[in-house]
């Protein structure tokens, strides 16, 4: 069995400057992440897991480990993205 793009309990938010935008998959997360930080410098990626089930989707058991560690926890992992365009390289 291959493991969904999403689950209930885990959203991803790219932050930079004022937005911030939420979003149900890594995947779509991270590339406007990218998108984001190449034209505007640094964002953060948050996950917000709110429950186990969600931790041990997101990080396996690892995750639920950190996840009862902390359940109040306002960000489960936070990513910092900087992109910068180096041009042409010979």
């Amino acid at each position: 069995m291959t493991k969904s793009d999403t689950h209930r309990d885990v959203e991803f938010i790219v932050s930079a400057g004022d937005t911030e935008q939420t979003f149900r998959t890594f995947d779509k997360a991270l590339l406007h992440a990218f998108s984001v930080s190449l034209a505007e410098g640094e964002v953060t990626l948050d996950v917000l897991v709110y429950s186990e089930e969600g931790a041990e989707w997101f990080d396996g058991e690892h995750g639920v480990e950190r996840y009862e560690s902390d359940p109040e926890a306002s960000v489960f992992q936070r990513f910092k993205i900087a992109v910068a365009d180096l041009g042409q390289v010979a």
